[in-house]
């Protein structure tokens, strides 16, 4: 059973996304929260699988809250999926730092919206390699930071290699068919890359491939 924290707050949309996740028989709405501040307690409380937060929220909005969430040890295999208004943004740039693990627009469709529960709560990549190349698009017209991806230095080749045909959109099953090895050494190699590089997840591996260099904007060089 996947386990759901509502984190909105205006109470209609949370009741639209329950009503929805309520039809699931494999999904639990274990509880709501109004702000982020709130979140935090019920997420400590409850444990879910997933927290779906807004991202302006008053009291603590949903990057703070994703920030504090990525913090505490004790909620380290919850994944923080972001709601937004507004698609891609500098809000939900912040969010990806800060440990999101993706993020939906709140007129997704159902099924979309039902997709992206279930890949989150299994920890795979929330964001679709079409989502990637959108994220890929949008991030290089943002201010770049040098700060960091020291760390890459303590990726193996392969693990180098796979990171970058992350970063420029492709699935698992790409990556293993670019790189000529099975799906599942495909996804040993990104996983072994995200704990060297402490990504929570393959959208932060994204943005970390390109503030360290490893791959460029297209049209930068």
């Amino acid at each position: 059973m996947i386990r759901v924290l509502l984190v909105d707050d205006q109470p209609l949309i949370r009741s639209g996304f329950r009503a929805l996740l309520d039809l699931e028989d494999d999904i639990e709405v274990v509880a709501e929260a109004a702000d982020g501040q709130e979140s935090l307690t019920l997420a400590r409380e409850h444990l879910p699988d997933v927290a779906l937060v807004d991202i302006q929220m008053p009291v603590l909005d949903g990057i703070e809250t994703t920030r504090r969430i990525a913090a505490d040890p004790n909620l380290a295999a919850m994944h923080v999926v972001i709601l937004t208004n507004y698609g891609l943004d500098e809000y939900v740039f912040a969010a990806l730092r800060a440990g999101a693990a993706g993020f939906l627009v709140k007129d997704i469709l159902p099924e979309d919206f039902l997709y992206a529960v279930r890949v989150a709560a299994r920890g795979d990549a929330l964001l679709s390699p079409s989502i990637t190349r959108k994220l890929i698009n949008t991030y290089v017209t943002q201010p770049q930071s040098t700060s960091i991806g020291t760390g890459l230095e303590g990726l193996t080749n392969r693990e180098r290699e796979a990171v970058a045909l992350v970063a420029h959109g492709l699935s698992n099953g790409q990556i293993a068919d670019r790189m000529v090895i099975s799906p599942t050494t495909a996804k040993t190699h990104i996983n072994r890359a995200m704990a060297k590089l402490h990504a929570r997840d393959r959208a932060q591996l994204v943005i970390l491939a390109y503030e360290s260099g490893l791959v460029a904007p297209r049209g930068s060089c």
